[in-house]
């Protein structure tokens, strides 16, 4: 079992608390107190070189075979988001349930999956457990209509996904998105995403007790800079709080 497996695993999550661990691009992993673990949108292969020529530049810090999930959550059916060549693999297990974008669904059926299945469309919610998921909309654009951001309740916390969207500032006013305990939001600026300036100031709109930056750092293509980020979230934002999290990192909130 490689190094952030053990660390996963071995972290001791207070009552209270919920774990979270940044698995690159727009990955992430949650732990409850009880030690239920939830991935959001987790990139674990080499796909999207063999299929688009996007070349990773960031290791893959776990194997999927290693993560015993209770539930899988993804946002969308690009394949840095659900990753054909990683999902069959962490849903072979009996207990692992997917809760997917609608648009995910003709790829589990090309790739054969079924088993506890959730497709979700925007403004439904799912269970798992402890976990509720509801799909709130985003914007990526003509090629990707059905993505959705994800609001994510579990163990008291409130998560706020934006998944792959662009600037929308109408969409910032739903009041169930502000105020939130974990916002997690890209910053790339390519194929539909927010860049930099434009996080920071839905992180200025939001006012998220932390929010942390993700989408950058792992294709030459999809560009996105953590250092423009921190510049513009002390010209726009300086009152929020944020976090830059380093690839394998976790913390607690």
């Amino acid at each position: 079992m490689n190094q952030f497996a053990v660390q996963v695993l071995t972290t001791n999550v207070p009552s209270g608390n919920l774990g979270v661990f940044f698995l690159g691009q727009a990955g992430f992993m949650l732990k409850t107190p009880s030690g239920k673990l939830f991935a959001i949108d987790p990139y674990l292969s080499n796909c999207c070189e063999r299929y688009f020529g996007f070349k990773r530049l960031m290791p893959r810090i776990v194997e999927p075979s290693e993560l015993k999930l209770d539930a899988l959550v993804i946002s969308h059916g690009h394949y840095d988001h659900f990753d054909p060549d990683s999902v069959p693999v962490m849903l072979s297990g009996t207990k692992t349930a997917l809760i997917a974008a609608k648009d995910v669904q003709a790829e589990c059926e090309r790739l054969g999956l079924n088993g506890d299945i959730t497709y979700l469309a925007c403004g439904e919610t799912a269970e798992h457990g402890e976990l509720r998921v509801t799909g709130v909309p985003c914007d990526h654009g003509e090629l990707a209509p059905d993505a959705l951001g994800l609001l994510i309740e579990v163990e008291g916390k409130t998560i706020y996904y934006m998944g792959d969207t662009a600037y929308r500032p109408d969409y910032l006013e739903n009041p169930a998105l502000k105020n939130v305990d974990l916002l997690l939001l890209p910053i790339n600026g390519a194929f539909g995403n927010l860049n930099e300036e434009q996080a920071a100031k839905v992180i200025d709109a939001l006012a998220p007790k932390l929010a942390v930056p993700c989408h950058y750092w792992n294709f030459a293509e999809h560009g996105g800079n953590p250092g423009v980020f921190k510049d513009q979230m002390e010209k726009i934002a300086p009152t929020r709080s944020y976090l830059l999290m380093r690839q394998g990192e976790g913390i607690l909130i």
